[in-house]
């Protein structure tokens, strides 16, 4: 496994994989979420490329840039068992040079929910994953279900641009106890830690509901609304049940449907879905 931080030692490594190349972008502080990434792109692809690299672009002003958790060390030991032939390391300053002015903004998809609550952020996600995408030239691009807004815009992105990259959702990897796996899960500690699987039993209340027949998209949100409320410790920020693609709230749900939440618990913001086929 070779590890480069210069955009030109990048692509020096990325002339020698000359076969299908699939690309994991990540933040870094990888769990087990971003593991089985990597092994879904080793299954698929004869090449692996990761990066890390703690995006400040999709940080707001008040968001925890400086407190994200980091260790590089632990990160690439993690890697490497895996099979990862390269992984990118850049520097702010490699991604956003002194003078950088260029900007990648995808439109309507990125206004409710997520943008509604973090109007920067995905003007950050999509330039950073069009760099990406340009430095490395993967044939395949790896992302979780957790994050299913930024799956739709990337997916957006991709098509508008004309970026010739295989944009694959891998499924949410969740604890025993149901939360979604989350870098940020870190700041959980006792009873707020216990406290975060009402966000699996309110989609998962959801989920029952629409099981059994429930349709009506106001009933599934009042579901997962109820027992959100259940838990004193939230505060609850969005609930959602969208179209899977444009994410526009549906008043009936006829085909693929996306069940989404935002909450903060204690400093912690938390954000989890579920799909529905």
């Amino acid at each position: 496994m070779k590890t480069v931080i210069s955009l030109s030692d990048l692509r020096t490594a990325r002339l020698s994989l000359a076969e299908t190349v699939g690309l994991v972008p990540t933040m870094g502080y990888l769990h087990e979420g971003h593991l089985s990434l990597i092994r879904r792109a080793k299954a698929e692809c004869e090449h692996v490329v990761v990066s890390i690299f703690v995006n400040p672009t999709q940080f707001g002003a008040n968001e925890d840039l400086s407190k994200y958790p980091r260790d590089l060390e632990r990160d690439l030991s993690l890697i490497a068992p895996l099979g990862v032939e390269l992984v990118w390391t850049p520097t702010s300053e490699i991604m956003y040079p002194k003078g950088y002015q260029t900007w990648v903004e995808v439109d309507t998809v990125t206004r409710p929910l997520e943008g509604s609550m973090r109007p920067t952020h995905f003007k950050g996600v999509t330039t950073v994953v069009a760099k990406l995408f340009n430095a490395i030239q993967p044939h395949k691009a790896y992302f979780g279900q957790k994050d299913a807004q930024q799956a739709a815009v990337i997916r957006q992105m991709t098509r508008d641009l004309n970026f010739p990259v295989d944009v694959i959702v891998c499924p949410t990897v969740r604890e025993a106890d149901g939360l979604a796996m989350s870098s940020r899960n870190k700041y959980l500690e006792g009873a707020d830690r216990q406290a975060a699987t009402v966000l699996f039993l309110a989609l998962n209340a959801a989920k029952k509901a629409y099981e059994g027949g429930e349709r009506d998209a106001e009933a599934l949100r009042r579901k997962m609304k109820e027992v959100l409320e259940s838990e004193p410790r939230v505060q609850m920020q969005y609930v959602s049940c969208a179209d899977y693609d444009t994410l526009e709230e549906l008043d009936v749900v006829k085909g693929k449907a996306l069940l989404s939440m935002a909450v903060m618990l204690g400093k912690t913001r938390l954000i989890d879905n579920f799909v529905l086929e």
